[in-house]
């Protein structure tokens, strides 16, 4: 495989752009590669809890990967969500995204049955050995699976079991215990929108996987504490902060960031598949002044 598997830094999760009809909306899907690559990420990341991952068909996640890697070009990292409720469906979903281009999946445990720490193991052991370098996510607070940092101390043993993206709050503890206690070579991201990005990253993450509104403005964060200008880097994130809470807000989250992506003339429509449900005006209103306040 060409494409890198280097999951480190801003790896946007893309939105899944419908038609008002519910339809795909594969041209702007287009547009919001573009936007993202223009805003300076460093990888992009499909199908997962902000992509409404959970309402497409096979025949969708294979378009959909098919037009953001042709976007992409043949290098920057790709990470496709894998969220089977078993091990032979995220086996196949794994082999699925490989075979559409994508170069790394993010893997949520089994859920609908509550599994034991062994099979958890075995469970991504399983689905490593399928050939798709895996990325484990830890989002209890949406597959009701906690993975304690033993647990994912023994995950980072596994071949082929690269990264985990830390969900769990508060995030930025873990970020740093997970490093603590696992070799250098297991890269350690966070989510959760970039709440905690920068407590994370003085823990030793090498990433953030937000929502794929901002990432113009988060490159800059980032940038700015890279470079070492740690205080620059707060204020540009303080003043970001509402945008990003904004997006946090369950069921309607998924509008939120739709409904931005349409402000800022990135997809056509803010259509959003059941169960997510749309904002009212209300809740648009006070989006809307936060999106003044921050010129965009």
């Amino acid at each position: 495989m060409s494409r890198s598997t280097d999951v480190r830094g801003l790896i946007p999760v893309l939105a899944t752009p419908f038609h008002p009809d519910g339809s795909l909306d594969l041209e702007s899907l287009r547009r919001l590669v573009a936007f993202s690559l223009a805003s300076g990420a460093d990888g992009l990341a499909v199908f997962g809890f902000a992509s409404e991952g959970f309402t497409l068909t096979a025949a969708e996640r294979a378009a959909i990967l098919g037009v953001v890697c042709a976007e992409a070009g043949p290098d920057l990292p790709i990470v496709a969500g894998v969220s089977a409720t078993g091990t032979g469906d995220a086996v196949t979903q794994a082999l699925a995204a490989q075979e559409a281009g994508a170069s790394v999946g993010m893997v949520i445990p089994p859920f609908m049955v509550k599994p034991s720490p062994a099979q958890i193991v075995d469970f991504y052991g399983t689905v490593a050995a399928a050939g798709l370098p895996v990325m484990v996510q830890d989002a209890p607070g949406s597959t009701g699976i906690t993975l304690p940092v033993p647990l994912i101390v023994e995950l980072s043993k596994l071949d082929g079991v690269d990264s985990v993206k830390v969900e769990t709050q508060p995030t930025a503890p873990k970020v740093g215990a997970v490093i603590d206690a696992t070799a250098g070579e297991f890269l350690v991201l966070g989510g959760q929108n970039a709440l905690f990005v920068l407590e994370e990253y003085a823990r030793g993450a090498v990433g953030t996987m937000p929502a794929s509104e901002f990432p113009d403005l988060l490159a800059e964060v980032l940038r700015l504490y890279l470079a070492g200008a740690h205080d620059e880097a707060r204020a540009a994130f303080n003043r970001l902060l509402p945008l990003v809470r904004f997006g946090l807000q369950p069921g309607i989250a998924w509008a939120i960031h739709k409904h931005v992506l349409v402000r800022r003339g990135v997809i056509a429509s803010a259509t959003v598949r059941a169960p997510a449900l749309d904002a009212d005006a209300a809740t648009l209103a006070a989006l809307d002044l936060i999106l003044s306040d921050l010129a965009l």
